[in-house]
């Protein structure tokens, strides 16, 4: 008889007879003679929320293939089965924006923002990654006078149609799945006509998931409204909800639809997230018969102090240096993710799926031709595996336990499994992803000791492996000084270290001395994901920063420019609270040779203000110099105020770019640096 231990007294793994008795085991048998369950979707994570990849686009390109291979390379890292991005809006979409592909309904460009290049590589290692596309808002067109986007259905639909039409068109990307609108409210009419527009279009194989809302719209509402309407019904592929916590409900099942955790995860990446991510990996399907879960949000790889740093799956937001960090759960996620495929099928609940008597789950996967077998074990505790919403899961207990595991049917078969083992909130060093030696199976039956806190997968597969690239560089802050020509850009990318909060910043040529620019592109109010004003900003750098220096030459002359630019200095306040950012702004106003000092974004307050002399048509050179209470501007080297009561607060911040208003301005030669003397 083979016993196998599982302890987190122990930080090396043996395989061992049990220290206490071994009678007391409790049988879990697996067994494909009732048939299979449901077919698997696929593990997936999510690009998306504003620019939330951004800064990886700017790493060193040794280190971005690095990363991207611990992403997407099967049988390497986390080898993702689905890649969810986000339809670009121009819209502040929780860390930032994406670029749109349309501004207006007459202009496409499927050149614009960073998703493009980001399947193209995901689709370069995996060839059969399935891509999910899915908007968090609009622009401020599709919704029409009334600001509506489904006040005319046909508008919206060909809005997201177009992008597909754009991936294949320009890209030879197919898009798998299309999704409503992220986390607000769906209409069925709209997704009617969505089917009616992509099957018109030759996109057939295009499915929808419905709604990427929250479960008690989609379990309940959505699922009714299926099952009443056999049209819905035949547009939807799929039910998708944001953060299920494991569960669906009887009318979700009862549509017979594939059940999606189409967001969930949100959680810091240690080993508490990788524990929140196994035991939502494995009892989505045990208690919600959920068929995929994707990750939001795939990598953190935006600035310290943006909303929810630090909660993607792996940590690259340090282009500068080019470090990085492999985290935990992605590793939580490859123990599912290498040793299953997109189309294998579950096992039925009781035949090869379920819980543990003394808590934790199990879940068994097929292939379809049968040849290969994979079961994954969690254990994970309640306070080993909280996730961002711990208020939504009650309380459950786990404890260290003795199994058999009893293989019948077709399963009788297998002689041998290989594992790969992980022990989370040990002594010591955690175990991650260990391959053991393979084990026999005796009689149709194996024997485990399993302790808490701990993942393991048993598979027939012979690949697999803890992938492992040469460490990263060390860690650096971000450099000064800084100074920024935007030359080596393409037309149209997005400067990578320039986090665009509201509007849209894209590298554009100017002509003349000034070349390529960084121009704010975008001239009217989004349909929002989340509160936004009248203005453009792009925040760098670091959110400690006190004492600063930053200048720009600016353009802010002509048909649809804004009302003005500003540079700015510890500016608080990112994501969706953008608008109400403090600081010290320094707005400059070129047709009106005026200027206004102010600590808010909405200006709402102005410290001083007044004329600026000596300004020119066209470009101009702006400079602030931010050192304790002083505060110091100048327009084309010549002093335009000297300021020293700046508020107390915020003391520190970002750096800032932007527009006084919606409306074209361009930004060249930007430069950072630590105070001047004055």
């Amino acid at each position: 008889m083979f016993n196998f231990r599982f302890s987190m007294l122990f930080t090396s793994i043996l395989s061992l007879f049990c220290f206490k008795s071994c009678s007391s085991f409790e049988l879990y048998t697996f067994d494909d003679t009732p048939g299979v369950g449901r077919v698997f979707d696929g593990i997936g994570a999510i690009s998306g929320g504003g620019a939330t990849s951004k800064l990886l686009v700017g790493y060193p390109e040794q280190q971005r293939s690095e990363i991207l291979d611990y992403l997407f390379k099967p049988n390497f890292g986390a080898s993702f089965h689905i890649l969810k991005v986000e339809i670009g809006s121009d819209t502040q979409s929780t860390d930032g924006t994406e670029s749109t592909h349309m501004r207006t309904p007459d202009e496409e460009n499927y050149d614009r923002g960073y998703e493009w290049w980001l399947m193209l590589e995901a689709k370069k290692r995996n060839p059969d990654i399935k891509i999910y596309g899915l908007p968090w808002g609009f622009p401020g067109w599709v919704g029409g006078s009334t600001g509506n986007i489904y006040d005319d259905p046909d508008r919206t639909s060909m809005y997201v149609v177009k992008w597909v039409m754009g991936a294949k068109v320009h890209h030879n990307i197919t898009v798998d799945y299309v999704g409503i609108w992220n986390e607000r409210m769906y209409n069925t009419t709209y997704i009617k006509t969505l089917r009616e527009n992509l099957d018109a279009n030759g996109l057939q194989n295009t499915k929808i998931i419905a709604a990427d809302y929250a479960s008690a719209f989609s379990w309940v509402t959505l699922t009714a409204e299926i099952l009443e309407d056999p049209q819905l019904a035949a547009a939807i592929y799929g039910i998708g909800v944001h953060h299920a916590e494991t569960f669906s409900s009887k009318s979700a099942i009862a549509t017979g639809k594939p059940l999606w955790d189409s967001e969930d995860y949100s959680t810091p990446n240690n080993q508490t997230g990788a524990g929140c991510w196994a035991r939502t990996l494995n009892q989505g399907y045990v208690n919600g018969n959920l068929t995929a879960t994707i990750a939001w949000a795939m990598i953190t790889s935006w600035y310290f102090d943006l909303p929810y740093f630090g909660h993607g799956l792996m940590n690259a937001f340090e282009p500068w240096s080019g470090h990085y960090e492999v985290s935990s759960p992605i590793w939580a996620t490859a123990h599912t993710t290498q040793f299953t495929r997109a189309g294998w099928r579950y096992l039925k609940h009781g035949s090869g799926a379920g819980k543990l008597a003394r808590g934790g789950s199990y879940v068994a996967l097929v292939s379809p031709d049968g040849k290969d077998f994979t079961i994954i074990i969690e254990t994970m505790t309640y306070n080993g595996s909280m996730c961002f919403h711990p208020d939504l899961i009650k309380w459950f207990s786990v404890a260290p336990q003795n199994i058999t595991l009893v293989f019948d049917g077709s399963l009788t078969s297998i002689t041998h499994f290989n594992r790969f083992f992980t022990q989370l909130h040990a002594a010591g060093e955690p175990t991650i992803f260990k391959q053991l030696s393979p084990i026999t199976v005796e009689n149709n039956r194996l024997n485990l000791y399993l302790g808490v806190n701990q993942i393991l997968t048993l598979t027939t597969l012979d690949h697999g492996r803890k992938g492992q690239h040469p460490p990263p560089p060390p860690s650096k802050p971000f450099p000064l000084p800084y100074t920024q020509d935007f030359e080596r850009y393409r037309i149209d990318e997005e400067p990578y270290l320039f986090a665009q909060q509201i509007g849209s910043f894209e590298v554009h040529r100017a002509g003349g001395s000034h070349g390529q620019v960084m121009r704010q592109m975008t001239e009217r109010m989004t349909i929002p994901f989340c509160n936004q004003t009248a203005a453009g900003i792009a925040i760098i750098g670091n959110t400690n920063w006190t004492h600063i220096y930053v200048e720009a030459d600016v353009y802010d002359d002509g048909m649809d420019a804004s009302k003005g630019v500003f540079i700015a200095a510890r500016v608080s306040k990112r994501g969706c609270k953008t608008s109400s950012s403090q600081g010290v702004f320094f707005f400059f106003y070129p047709q009106d040779n005026t200027y206004q000092l102010a600590p808010t974004l909405d200006r709402k307050i102005i410290l001083q203000g007044g004329d600026v002399e000596g300004v020119n048509k066209g470009w101009n050179n702006i400079s602030l110099n931010v050192e304790g209470t002083t505060a110091v501007g100048k327009v084309n080297n010549k002093t335009v105020f000297t300021y020293s009561d700046l508020p107390a607060e915020p003391d520190q911040g970002f750096v800032a770019v932007g527009t006084g208003s919606l409306g074209y301005a361009d930004f060249d030669n930007v430069k950072i640096t630590r105070p001047l003397e004055t």
